[in-house]
C-alpha cells in the first residue's frame, strides 16, 4: 500500500466518526422539527441563511468560533499529554481579567502596536499561572487534575469577581472602565459588511495559535515528549522524559492557550472586564476538541461547526426553540464519545483518576 493511500486512510478514519455525529444529528434534528409541526427543510435554510448567509452572520460565527478555538486547543493540549483540563472556564476568565487589567494600565497614547501584543502576553500569563497551579499539583504530589481544575475554576471565578466588584468596577454595574489601551480591531473597521459583528482579529491570533499548536506537538522534541507521556508514561519515563516536568508545561500551556480567548471578548468586542463573560466556553471547549479529535486543525472544523448551531440557534429562534441546537450539540458529542476509541479512553483516563485520587484520600483519612 503506498504512502498515498495511507494518508488518505488516516484522514478518513478521522473524518469518519464527525461525519456519523453530524448525520445522526441532523436525523434527530429533523424529528425534533417535525414534532413542533414545521418543516425540516424550511429550518434548516434559515439556519444556513442566519449562519453562513449573510456577512453579519459570518461574523458572528467567527466571533464565537475564535473563542471556542482557544478553550478547544486548551483542552486538547493537555489531553495529548493524558490530562483532562476541565478548569478553561476559569482559564479563560483569568486570560481575559489579566488583558483588561494591562490595557487599564497602560496610557492611551501608547501605539496598538505595542499595546496589543503586551495585553496578549498578559491574557497568555495569566492563563498559564492558572493552569500551571493544578499541573504542579499533579506533577508534585499526583493530584487528580481533573478535581482541582473543577474546584479552581469556581475559586477563580470568585475572586475575580471580588477583585471587580471590590476594586475596579463601575458604580452600579458588574464591570471594569474602559480599558485605556490594546483594544483590538473588529473586522467591520476593514471590511464594511461585517458591520454590527463582533467579529475582530483575534481569530487570527487564534488560527495562529492552531498552527504553533500543531507545529509545537507534531514537529518538536517538547511535543513528541507530551504526546509520548500521553501515551504511555511509564515507557516514556523509560526513556528518559522527565514527566512531572512534561505535565506541569502542558497545564501551563493549556492555561495559557484558553487564557488567549479571553483577549476576543475583552480587547475585541467589549473594551472591558464583565463578570460571566465566559458563558461556558471553556466547558464547550472540551465538546470542541473531542470532536476536532484533539488536533488542532481538527478543533478549528470542529469550532466553526459549534458556532454555526450555536448562532443558528438565534436565527431559528423564531419557528423552533432555540435550545434545538443545544440538543443537536449534545447529540453531535454523544456521537462522537461513542464512536470514537481516543474519546473513550480519554474519559476513562479521566475517570481513573478521579477514582485513585478519591482512593487516596480515603485511604488517608482512614489512617488519621
Amino acid at each position: 500500500m503506498s504512502t498515498l493511500t495511507v494518508k488518505r486512510t488516516r484522514i478518513w478514519e478521522a473524518v469518519l466518526p464527525a461525519v456519523v455525529a453530524l448525520g445522526l444529528a441532523a436525523v434527530l434534528g429533523d424529528l425534533l422539527i417535525l414534532s413542533f409541526g414545521e418543516s425540516p427543510a424550511a429550518v434548516w435554510t434559515l439556519l444556513v441563511k442566519g449562519t453562513w448567509g449573510n456577512a453579519y452572520g459570518i461574523g458572528q460565527v467567527l466571533y464565537k468560533a475564535t473563542t471556542l478555538t482557544c478553550t478547544g486547543l486548551a483542552f486538547a493540549l493537555a489531553g495529548r499529554a493524558g490530562l483532562f483540563n476541565v478548569g478553561a472556564e476559569g482559564q479563560l476568565a483569568a486570560g481575559g481579567f489579566g488583558a483588561a487589567v494591562m490595557g487599564l494600565l497602560l496610557p492611551s497614547a501608547l501605539p496598538a502596536v505595542l499595546a496589543i501584543p503586551l495585553c496578549v502576553a498578559s491574557a497568555l500569563l495569566v492563563g498559564a499561572a492558572v493552569g500551571a497551579l493544578p499541573g504542579a499539583l499533579r506533577a508534585k504530589f499526583g493530584a487528580s487534575e481533573v478535581i482541582v481544575t473543577i474546584m479552581l475554576n469556581f475559586i477563580v471565578l470568585a475572586l475575580l469577581n471580588w477583585i471587580v466588584s471590590a476594586k475596579l468596577h463601575l458604580p452600579e454595574t458588574l464591570r471594569t472602565p474602559d480599558i485605556a489601551a490594546g483594544n483590538v480591531p473588529r473586522l467591520a473597521d476593514t471590511f464594511a459588511m461585517f458591520r454590527g459583528s463582533a467579529a475582530n482579529f483575534t481569530l487570527l491570533f487564534a488560527v495562529a495559535a492552531a498552527v504553533a499548536a500543531w507545529w509545537y506537538l507534531f514537529r518538536t522534541r517538547g511535543g513528541y515528549e507530551l504526546r509520548a507521556v500521553g501515551l504511555q508514561p511509564e515507557a516514556a519515563e523509560y526513556g528518559g522524559v522527565k514527566v512531572p516536568r512534561v505535565l506541569f508545561v502542558s497545564m501551563a500551556l493549556s492555561g495559557a492557550l484558553a487564557g488567549l480567548g479571553g483577549v476576543n471578548f475583552v480587547l475585541g468586542y467589549k473594551g472591558y472586564y464583565e463578570e460571566g463573560f465566559a458563558g461556558g466556553a471553556g466547558f464547550l471547549g472540551i465538546a470542541v476538541a473531542l470532536v476536532g479529535r484533539n488536533h488542532p486543525f481538527g478543533i478549528l472544523a470542529a469550532a466553526l461547526l459549534f458556532a454555526t448551531l450555536s448562532q443558528g440557534g438565534l436565527a431559528v429562534n423564531a419557528i423552533v426553540p432555540k435550545q434545538l441546537t443545544d440538543i443537536l450539540t449534545a447529540a453531535v458529542i454523544l456521537s462522537v464519545a461513542t464512536a470514537v476509541p481516543e474519546v473513550q479512553q480519554q474519559i476513562r483516563a479521566a475517570a481513573a483518576s478521579v477514582t485513585a485520587s478519591l482512593a487516596r484520600k480515603n485511604t488517608q483519612g482512614a489512617g488519621a
